[in-house]
């Protein structure tokens, strides 16, 4: 009987050992899984309020402008305008703030650039207007950048035009210390002279910040806004 119970309890040590390890393990997938809908689910929830916010913030911005008023960006004003990708499906107009801040960017945004590079704006004579957005979480804005190809539509609005871009180039996977993606002649991406290009980044591969996804484009020409904010072609197919 006294070896029969010692054995008992000898092998009962490591059951009781694998079946805590079981549930340690059965925790952390529930902790990890409830992580994911937090930075999937809930901060896209998050981030499109903010987003639908500033909206409002920059057209309510150009509602209170004079109809001569020069179209910068003040210090104040709550953005530059309105970036639309039709490639991308879902995302409607983003909103184009200064910046490429993470806290910036959580708010469902596409910031431009200030460094290391500044980004030109769309109504310089030359340059690269380069922005990044988030591409899972906090909005998702970029999450189909993957998607683009050549040919693909880039359509800028500001207060007074719309700026019509075309892409030329796509860069699947770089470092983010590849800053010359945002030169104002992006390296990389097959143009070698001045122009006007538009630069999008983000990061890749899905649910990872270790490497950028980039899109290349160039201003393919300029519409004036109407009295009614028609679209342009582009974005009524």
């Amino acid at each position: 009987m006294t070896v029969r119970r010692s054995a008992r309890r000898h092998h009962s040590a490591p059951t009781r050992a694998f079946s805590l390890l079981g549930e340690f393990f059965v925790t952390l997938s529930v902790i990890m899984a409830l992580f994911l809908v937090y930075r999937i689910w809930w901060t896209n929830i998050e981030a499109d309020r903010q987003s639908q916010t500033t909206a409002a913030a920059i057209r309510g911005d150009w509602a209170q402008r004079d109809e001569g008023a020069e179209q910068h960006q003040s210090r104040t004003a709550p953005g530059i305008g309105f970036l639309h990708i039709p490639a991308l499906g879902e995302p409607g107009e983003i909103a184009i703030v200064e910046g490429t801040d993470p806290k910036r960017l959580n708010e469902g945004v596409a910031g431009y650039y200030t460094a290391p590079v500044r980004a030109s704006m769309p109504w310089d004579r030359e340059g690269n207007f380069s922005l990044a957005a988030h591409r899972d979480g906090h909005g998702a804005k970029f999450h189909n950048l993957d998607k683009m190809r050549a040919g693909d539509h880039i359509v800028v609005e500001t207060q007074h035009d719309w700026y019509i871009y075309t892409v030329f180039s796509t860069l699947p996977k770089t470092t983010d210390s590849n800053v010359g993606v945002i030169d104002p002649v992006p390296k990389g991406s097959g143009r070698y002279t001045r122009g006007q290009y538009i630069t999008l980044t983000t990061c890749t591969p899905v649910l990872s910040s270790d490497y950028r996804l980039v899109v290349w484009g160039e201003l393919t020409r300029v519409d004036p806004v109407t009295s009614d904010r028609s679209r342009p072609a582009e974005l009524r197919r």
